[in-house]
């Protein structure tokens, strides 16, 4: 027990100094090092782990996975701040007019792609509550199905691919998988990509935004208004597009992403340069449509470069931190408590995913990822479970967690740009059916392991 209390302070003074409100990558880093520091002078701690930092940072530095992740941030705020993603959301709702609660049905789509092409939970979030919910609250929706849509639909960054959760949380199980097999004896290690996570993802993703659709359309409280062209949401706006010009605005930003995809999930490219081509393509969209002003230029490029310092900075901290606490024997307290719980893979499994949701109400998915995955995968893995099937797991888990009542990001982004319209109890309603959906797909995940394994296997 005594050799447990360490690792479990650690750990229990980041939580305590995130919920204070201190920012992730210094209080990561801060603890980290004042932990060192005292395990230090008590004689708990041996200062060599410290000198294994500068190989870590190297090895980020160098790490070509991880170039994509500013590639992919630009993609997806040139379509936004582009306003290419206003045009998609009219187009999408003139295709969907004529069928029963169009509107919402158009914002789940709409939504899946800006989840895709950003990963951001708040960014897609924050977009459609401005764009979208004052139109659909003036067309006589329920606060409630257009408050759960809009949450429901930014949370799906996390499942689909492309997106930069995914990307981040392919290159820590690889890492993670690698180190399995060797604890176990096996040094002709296997590798899992980035690209084998897509694959595996995309089933699950797009059975969400089925369940989703469905619910919208069959079983969702039906528009009281009639419904029409939301082309307030535009500064400058749209008249409703025939048939040509609606399929000319769908399909520039469908393949696009479809190439993005595409190419890494088949192996034509990799992450890096799918997401370089994704960063050009939506520049020249951007361009085409007259849309690539200066400001728009300066905006992307803040956002961008906002954005990649702060996922490279926790990265950073989290390497610290995963020094420091393998220094005080955490990850062998880790492989400890969950190798004994009675029940086995299955109660490992099932420990790991609630300190992973719960975690998810106080953590973004960056955090999650590069603190938690990799102390807790590598003891999952050497049990057998499959990586591919575990890296879908964990991001519906937290995509589920962000959308929950009453500490789920999503929910806290869309009452920040919507405080006036929203009460919150129509918003922890709204979500509600949308929880339970993700819930029943984490399920199947679960008693289906071939819902995230089959497509990788077959492609591979």
């Amino acid at each position: 027990m005594l050799e447990m209390l360490p690792s479990l302070l650690l750990f229990a003074g980041l939580l305590l100094a995130l919920m204070a409100g201190y920012p992730v990558a210094f209080t990561l880093a801060g603890v980290a090092l004042l932990a060192a520091g005292i395990g230090i002078l008590s004689g708990s701690f041996d200062a060599v782990f410290l000198s294994a930092l500068p190989n870590r940072l190297y090895g980020l530095m160098i790490n070509q996975t991880l170039v994509a992740v500013p590639a992919f941030v630009f993609m997806g705020s040139m379509l936004e701040r582009s306003k290419l993603a206003e045009e998609l959301l009219l187009s999408m709702e003139a295709l969907l007019g004529n069928t029963r609660n169009g509107l919402s049905l158009a914002v789940i789509v709409v939504g899946a792609l800006l989840a895709a092409s950003t990963g951001i939970v708040g960014a897609t979030v924050v977009t459609m509550g401005m764009l979208a919910l004052p139109s659909m609250l003036q067309r006589g929706y329920s606060t409630r199905l257009a408050a759960g849509s809009i949450c429901a639909a930014g949370t799906l960054g996390q499942i689909i691919p492309p997106s930069i959760a995914l990307v981040l949380l392919g290159d820590v199980l690889a890492n993670a998988y690698q180190q399995a097999q060797i604890s176990s004896g096996v040094f002709n290690t296997q590798t899992v990509s980035v690209g084998d996570l897509f694959a595996g993802a995309l089933i699950p993703g797009l059975l969400l935004v089925f369940l989703y659709a469905l619910y919208a359309v069959l079983l969702a409280p039906k528009a009281t208004a009639e419904q029409s062209t939301p082309a307030a949401v535009l500064d400058e706006p749209l008249p409703v597009p025939d048939w040509r010009r609606l399929i000319l605005t769908l399909m520039a930003p469908l393949l696009l992403i479809v190439l993005v995809l595409g190419s890494i999930v088949f192996g034509v490219a990799s992450p890096t340069e799918a997401a370089a081509v994704g960063a050009v393509g939506a520049t020249a969209l951007a361009g085409i449509k007259g849309r690539l002003t200066k400001t728009v230029w300066q905006q992307v490029v803040y956002r961008s470069a906002q954005i990649t310092s702060m996922v490279f900075m926790i990265l950073i901290a989290a390497s610290l931190f995963a020094l420091v606490f393998r220094g005080f024997g955490g990850d062998r307290v880790v492989a400890e408590l969950l190798g004994n719980l009675p029940g086995g893979v299955f109660t490992a499994m099932l420990v790991v995913m609630l300190v992973i949701f719960v975690l998810g109400f106080m953590l973004d998915f960056i955090e999650i990822t590069y603190v938690v995955v990799p102390i807790v995968a590598p003891v999952l893995l050497a049990m057998g479970i499959s990586p591919i099937w575990l890296g879908v797991m964990i991001a519906v888990n937290l995509q589920t967690s962000f959308l929950t009542p009453p500490f789920g990001f999503a929910l806290f982004y869309l009452r920040g740009v919507a405080s006036e319209q929203l009460s919150t109890r129509d918003l922890y309603l709204g979500v509600m059916p949308f929880i339970v959906l993700q819930l029943l797909v984490l399920g199947l995940l679960a008693v289906f392991p071939a819902l995230a394994t089959w497509l990788p296997e077959r492609l591979g």
